[in-house]
């Protein structure tokens, strides 16, 4: 078996990777590097089985050889990047998307689309649930990447109907966990970082806005059963258990024995007040929901952010 995973080179594509390779296929990574970072697939380099390609999947696709699955996993996926790749961001849900949906219909393959959470944009409904159609503003500084990915369900739906591709949509909902970027601008990263930096951690607001955090190796094997069930339309893949950021601030620096407090600062325009998914479809559907807590997860996480913030 054959998989291309494309993102292949970022955080979420590079467990994938591992765990692809773990269940004896052979991967093909593609990445342009815009956001990936080659440090992420370094250990997989030496293997016969894994190969890299360094390639914007906006532009056309051509891939050697037989492949049995496809992963679109390429995106910018933090608010400082699509913010400052807006454009590049909306090519890759659309051109992107198109393209590698067609790749995946030229070779037979099965095709899984990361979707996010973000489809619901700042969410009436709490829980979301996968049959939730969100409250997304198309023009607001996140509209960029909540719209692309939007239209990347819809493009994948209708290969699905008009070509009888094989589809998987996963809803991933905030995943943290070793590999991220140091500078990446979510709140898992820049927490941890001023944390072992000895910085205040900076809040957003009063701080009272939720988010679920999902540790990576949780989704990957989310993502895996959904590859190979038989669930064409989306599932939220996350962990429900809910905290306020402010709880969150207090969690990292309690476990980094960080002194240095808290700050506050303006809440970002159309920053989701609510974070929470619904995962009974993938209780009933995969038999699957998460298995490490909030702390399990940071204690794993904290680690990789000491090696790399003292190697840089």
């Amino acid at each position: 078996m054959r998989v291309l995973i494309t993102g292949g080179a970022g955080f979420l594509g590079s467990h994938l990777a591992d765990r692809f390779i773990k269940e004896g296929y052979e991967v093909v990574a593609m990445d342009n590097l815009v956001t990936g970072d080659l440090r992420n697939i370094a250990h997989l380099e030496p293997l016969p089985q894994f190969r890299f390609i360094q390639h914007d999947v906006s532009e056309h696709i051509e891939i050697d050889g037989i492949l049995d699955v496809v992963l679109h996993f390429a995106s910018p996926a933090s608010p400082i990047d699509y913010l400052e790749l807006p454009i590049q961001t909306l090519k890759v849900g659309s051109l992107g998307t198109h393209n590698t949906l067609g790749l995946a219909l030229a070779k037979g393959a099965r095709y899984l689309l990361a979707s996010t959470s973000e489809v619901y944009g700042d969410p009436m409904v709490h829980p979301q649930s996968e049959d939730y159609w969100g409250n997304v503003n198309p023009i607001g500084p996140r509209g960029v990447y909540d719209e692309a990915k939007r239209f990347a369900e819809a493009m994948t739906l209708a290969y699905m109907q008009q070509h009888d591709v094989e589809t998987r949509i996963v809803r991933i909902f905030n995943t943290y966990g070793p590999r991220m970027r140091l500078n990446d601008g979510r709140v898992v990263p820049n927490f941890i970082t001023q944390a072992i930096r000895g910085e205040p951690l900076t809040v957003y607001g009063d701080g009272s806005q939720t988010r679920s955090f999902t540790f990576v190796s949780d989704l990957v094997e989310g993502i895996y059963r959904l590859l190979n069930s038989d669930e064409e339309l989306p599932v939220n893949i996350g962990n429900p258990s809910e905290f306020t950021i402010l709880e969150f601030a207090h969690l990292v620096n309690e476990m980094t024995e960080n002194a240095g407090g808290i700050i506050f600062r303006d809440l970002p325009k159309d920053d989701p007040k609510q974070r929470r998914p619904d995962i009974s479809k993938a209780k009933r559907l995969l038999g699957w929901e998460p298995t490490i807590s909030l702390d399990e997860g940071l204690a794993m996480t904290l680690p990789y952010f000491r090696e790399r913030l003292s190697a840089d």
